[in-house]
């Protein structure tokens, strides 16, 4: 009777122990299979000329987690971007939120999962890329001002030209015209006549003038041959 109590007693003993082992091989078994906060990556991403914030969440239990996107400026919240719930899988289930972040941008993505993860956040914080997802046109350079093409003149150019006299033009204008001319002058007294009317009547008059004369002349011849005539008788 007291071998088979040892065997007994040896038997609760082994049992206990194997009881032990499993039971701590199903705690850490259970702790590796649970979801932590380093199954999750957050990625500032471009979809086109559109920025997006995208999660991944690689939680091999499956468990939901509710995520949210915070825009930080100083160290602090500046607004909230969007919250959304995730189921993770093995392969990786990936969320995204639309915002065009900018160069530099400092995110914090928060993950709530009941019982595994009480509201941490992804470190370090989520920084934006360098380069926006929008290319900025650059300016075409302007060309220096030894460069710049002259201006094309105008149709009506040629002829305002055509219509200003030269200034060789003038100078022989002016030289023709101050050149002595070659018909003589008027003198002194035919200006005088010219203004009392005489140069345009005066063979005319002279005219009327003469045969006056030779009217009178002729007169006073008859009148003395007859009185001569008269003398004699």
């Amino acid at each position: 009777m007291s071998i088979s109590r040892r065997n007994a007693r040896r038997s609760v003993r082994i049992l206990g122990l194997a009881s032990a082992s499993a039971a701590l091989v199903l705690g850490v078994s259970g702790q590796a299979l649970a979801c932590n906060i380093g199954e999750f990556k957050a990625e500032a991403t471009c979809k086109g000329e559109k920025g997006q914030i995208t999660v991944t969440d690689r939680d091999f239990s499956g468990q939901k987690a509710t995520v949210s996107v915070f825009l930080e400026n100083n160290g602090a919240d500046e607004k909230k971007i969007g919250e959304q719930v995730v189921t993770g899988t093995k392969e990786g289930a990936t969320i995204v939120f639309d915002e065009d972040w900018a160069p530099g941008a400092v995110y914090r993505v928060n993950v709530n999962v009941p019982r595994f993860i009480d509201n941490k956040n992804i470190e370090p914080n989520l920084t934006a890329p360098a380069t926006a997802c929008k290319k900025e046109e650059s300016p075409s350079p302007t060309p220096p001002a030894s460069e710049s093409p002259a201006p094309t003149p105008s149709a009506s150019a040629p002829a305002e030209d055509s219509a200003t006299p030269s200034a060789s033009e003038s100078s022989a204008a002016g030289a023709v015209s101050e050149a002595p001319s070659n018909a003589p002058s008027a003198a002194i007294g035919d200006s005088n006549l010219a203004e009392t009317g005489a140069n345009s009547n005066t063979g005319l008059i002279a005219g009327v003038a003469g045969a006056l004369v030779v009217v009178g002349g002729g007169a006073v011849y008859f009148g003395m041959r007859r009185r001569g005539a008269k003398s004699g008788s």
